[in-house]
């Protein structure tokens, strides 16, 4: 392997500065680590922390991700580190003691009650009610020539979807989207993070207490009446559940999507590859996710001593793995800083590994597929302005790409 152009001196790198993604992904230091120091220390000088190890390999993350009895999601949660203060308290219980934070046997009784609505069978029967949401978004948008295509299309087709499954009415989705905004984009304030946990838990409680007076056929209804071991679940973790969900299920679509088309804008040839040959899209769709990596990483946290690529490993050290490492690993994947809507085999980490594997992927292939095989429908897309990337080492994603539907060639 080839070392990068681009040479950082690795003593003193931070992957906690939401600086070095400003731009987009540091895939040249990514790759420098994988070549120099796959299992790196991080120090976090600014904090009150330990530092972490820093896993940039695609073989060290599968490895860890399938071990929860040596890396433990529970131990220390999934996260780097949370904020401190007890402000955040409610939000770093909701954090940690959601079904990520969990290792088995627990986060296998609390996924079962809930991947039967994300099974690839309930899923498919989704197909209908996702076109038409599709089609409805888009005939909105075409006929006014440009959008802004994060708020306008990207981020309303997970929303729509996430209201229908949560059970939350379709005029509050915009409430959704606001808090997913504040909570994500590292350059809000804590302030007015506090403040976005506050309402979001407030809201998701208040439905939740409406959901046990009129029980319907959503996710709220059964996560709010179901009983474990006698009990229905306690406050905290239903808190932790509406986090997970609005989150999970709408900024990672959302931002695959935003991402999506701005690699397509970028190769106009896979562009055109895809319009020719729209049976293609299921493959490109992967290639997508591989490429924008929605979630940038997750945490475990050492049970034990162990030991990754001759580095020791100490027992309550921090191991965090660097997904969009793992999806440009040379080992893995043959010319990886390509984007190939053809690309076969494709093993990517996008959706994780192990117990911890997402539990919306079906749903998220699904939205993915159908909104590209509609875009693909309409007038070919390119940018109208520049994009803007969120301020987060935690998610890949755009908070803005104004984009125009330009005219067909004769």
């Amino acid at each position: 392997m080839a070392l990068p152009a681009r040479r950082y001196p690795l003593e003193g790198i931070n992957l906690k500065d939401p600086l070095l993604f400003e731009q987009g992904m540091p895939h040249a230091l990514f790759r420098q680590l994988r070549y120099e120091a796959p299992v790196y220390w991080n120090e976090e000088p600014e904090e009150d922390e330990p530092g972490f190890w820093a896993l940039t390999k695609y073989d060290d993350i599968v490895a860890v991700s399938k071990n929860p009895q040596l890396f433990s999601s529970a131990m220390g949660g999934h996260q780097i580190s949370y904020p401190p203060g007890l402000e955040f308290n409610r939000a770093t219980a909701a954090i940690v003691g959601n079904m990520i934070g969990m290792d088995p046997p627990e986060h296998n009784a609390y996924r079962r009650l809930v991947s039967p609505s994300f099974s690839a069978s309930a899923v498919r029967k989704m197909e209908p009610t996702v076109r038409e949401i599709v089609t409805r978004i888009l005939d909105r948008v075409v006929p006014g020539g440009e959008c802004e295509f994060v708020a306008e299309v990207a981020a309303e087709l997970p929303l729509v979807v996430l209201c229908e499954l949560l059970g939350v009415p379709q005029e509050d989705r915009r409430l959704l989207f606001g808090w997913t905004e504040r909570l994500t984009d590292f350059g809000n304030t804590p302030d007015d993070q506090v403040a976005a946990f506050a309402e979001l838990f407030a809201y998701g409680q208040a439905l939740a207490e409406r959901r046990r007076r009129e029980p319907a056929g959503d996710l709220m209804s059964l996560m709010a009446n179901v009983e474990m071991d006698g009990q229905r679940i306690d406050q905290q973790l239903l808190d932790g559940f509406f986090l997970l969900l609005v989150i999970a299920g709408n900024e990672t679509t959302r931002n695959t999507i935003s991402g999506g088309l701005l690699a397509l804008i970028e190769h106009p040839d896979q562009y055109q590859l895809l319009r020719e040959q729209p049976a293609l899209i299921p493959t490109a769709v992967e290639e997508m996710l591989r490429w924008v990596t929605p979630v940038i990483h997750f945490r475990r946290t050492a049970t034990t001593n162990a030991e990754i690529r001759g580095q020791t490993i100490r027992r309550g050290d921090k191991v965090v793995m660097w997904y969009p490492s793992a999806n440009r690993d040379e080992d893995m994947f043959e010319r990886p800083d390509v984007f190939d809507v053809r690309r076969k085999p494709n093993e990517h980490l996008a959706f994780g590994e192990g117990q911890h594997f997402c539990l919306g992927a079906w749903l998220a292939r699904l939205e993915l597929r159908v909104m590209f095989e509609e875009l693909l429908r309409r007038p070919p897309l390119e940018l109208a302005g520049r994009p803007r990337r969120m301020r987060s080492y935690f998610l890949s994603g755009f908070t803005s790409m104004p984009v125009r539907f330009a005219p067909e060639q004769p």
